[in-house]
């Protein structure tokens, strides 16, 4: 019996053991199992983000997810582009005026026994300029020592120093400066063959995607950050030609001026500002804005814009269903200046740009972009829609005019006759002069009574009324006649400009 009792045990502590290692391998073969699939999606994302730049990846269920991965490192991007940053460093002089001169001349007469004494400590001082000076980043864009900067970095200056990469320093002067775009190109004379950097398209860079950010911020040289590009076409009422690419990469004091770059080491935009207080939103100017006003400066020292002789707006629905434009894209002309290149071929107020070249034009800002671009003396091919109908015209793209002259119009009249609570003017000689006005045609709204139909609606005094229903106002009488045809309970629609506002419509039950 004992001996039956003693072969039991052992056999249930094979059979134990024997579960035990069964067990073992088994957790070791889920574990191996699950380090090899890992290893293999790694390997996957690796191939297929270096074939597309993009990197499935195969969820639980049904779904489909995409993922996008992190570079490991930016060393190799940083070798390559570093020695073409430079750090630029500039002193401008600070005049001091004397507003505050009288204040320290002395209270006693000069026979006073505390004359000598306020003389000698609070008369003698006199205004001292001092010297300013200021940190920002640069690249190389040729071998000939041309770099690119903001204007901010290197306006008004006395004196310029770059430093490369390899500590090197060296004086520069400037090539040539761009206010409008805040754009500066300043050379360096060195007999040593320079690094330079690759200009890339930064039309193609896409929402979502890598950049990295070289500069001296705070006088930091050479200072790396990453981050992704955060929003295209960003306008920030800098200036009028703001398009800028905003990124999260960080952009401090000093990286003024510094390329920002894609992951094929090319520069794609000019870092330039960043909002006050606002961590992770730094602005850049794109490198295709940049090319042709950088060329100009390299040839001419300045830069000359394309102008056609117009003014113009965006087209906001009110305005695009009272004109009949069904897509709402186009640039309303508001104005056309007398003598300019428009208002030679024909182009006339309301008319709607849409096409710049065979280029669509969308906006106001989208064609002055268009023209800008355009050098001086090209013949283009502008096309509008007027009344609702394509008209093409050729014009000669010219540069605006210092100073234009203003068409006499008729002595005044005024008219509160039509039931609105407004009363109206010629657009007198005065007036025009008075408010800096340019206008050919319409009547001047010179009182609007409160609580009136023409006042809950929102009409203005200075608003001037270029149509009531599609018809056309010349003169205060055109607008008695019209108004007067129109029965009570039918909508008056008031087109008219707003000074510093532009055009707009306004709907008014009679």
């Amino acid at each position: 019996m004992v001996l039956m009792n003693k072969m039991f045990a052992t056999k249930w502590r094979k059979a134990l053991l024997l579960i035990l290692i069964i067990g073992i391998v088994a957790a070791g073969a889920l574990s191996f199992g699950q380090r090899a699939l890992n290893i293999i999606e790694t390997l996957y994302r690796q191939v297929v983000q270096k074939e597309t730049g993009d990197v499935p990846f195969l969820g639980k269920g049904e779904k489909q997810s995409y993922s996008i991965a992190v570079p490991d490192n930016f060393t190799e991007l940083t070798k390559l582009v570093s020695p073409t940053v430079v750090n630029i460093r500039a002193i401008k002089t600070i005049k001091m005026g004397d507003a505050f001169r009288q204040f320290r001349k002395s209270p006693f007469d000069s026979k006073d026994p505390f004359y000598d004494f306020f003389n000698r400590f609070f008369g003698q001082d006199k205004p001292k300029d001092y010297k300013q000076r200021s940190l920002g980043s640069g690249f190389i864009i040729d071998k000939q020592g041309y770099i690119v900067t903001n204007n901010h970095v290197v306006e008004n200056t006395d004196k310029i120093s770059v430093i490369l990469k390899n500590e090197k320093e060296f004086d520069a002067k400037i090539v040539g400066r761009d206010i409008n775009t805040d754009l500066a190109l300043i050379k360096i004379e060195t007999e040593n063959e320079l690094p330079v950097a690759q200009i890339g398209d930064s039309d193609a860079i896409k929402v979502g995607q890598w950049v990295v950010a070289i500069g001296s911020p705070f006088g930091l040289a050479h200072t790396v950050t990453a981050g992704i590009i955060s929003a295209k076409g960003r306008i920030i009422g800098s200036g009028p030609y703001d398009d800028f690419i905003q990124t999260d990469a960080s952009i401090n004091p000093g990286n003024s001026g510094g390329p920002l770059i894609n992951m094929k080491g090319e520069v794609v935009g000019i870092n330039t500002m960043i909002i006050a207080g606002g961590q992770g939103i730094g602005f850049a100017i794109p490198m295709n804005l940049a090319k042709g006003i950088i060329d100009q400066l390299k040839d001419h020292g300045d830069v000359t814009r394309g102008w056609l002789g117009v003014t113009v707006q965006d087209l906001p629905e009110d305005l695009a269903d009272y004109f009949g434009i069904k897509d709402k894209k186009g640039a309303l002309v508001t104005d056309v200046i007398a003598g300019d290149p428009a208002d030679r071929v024909g182009i006339e107020l309301k008319d709607i740009i849409i096409e710049v070249n065979g280029i669509k034009i969308d906006s106001s800002r989208s064609l002055l972009k268009a023209i800008a671009t355009i050098s001086v003396g090209e013949i283009v091919t502008i096309k509008v829609l007027r009344e609702g109908k394509a008209r093409t015209f050729k014009v000669k793209i010219g540069k605006r005019p210092d100073s234009n002259k203003i068409a006499k119009r008729e002595p005044d009249s005024r008219n509160n006759e039509s039931g609105l609570g407004i009363t109206t003017s010629e657009l007198t000689d005065e007036i025009i002069e008075r408010l800096n006005l340019n206008e050919e045609s319409g009547i001047i709204v010179i009182s609007v009574d409160p609580g009136s139909k023409a006042d809950e609606a929102g009409i203005q005094i200075n608003d001037i009324i270029k149509e009531i229903n599609h018809k056309e106002i010349q003169s205060v009488n055109d607008y008695k006649m019209i108004i007067k045809k129109i029965d009570a309970g039918q909508t008056i629609q008031i087109f008219l400009k707003r000074i510093n506002r532009g055009l707009l419509l306004i709907n008014i039950e009679k």
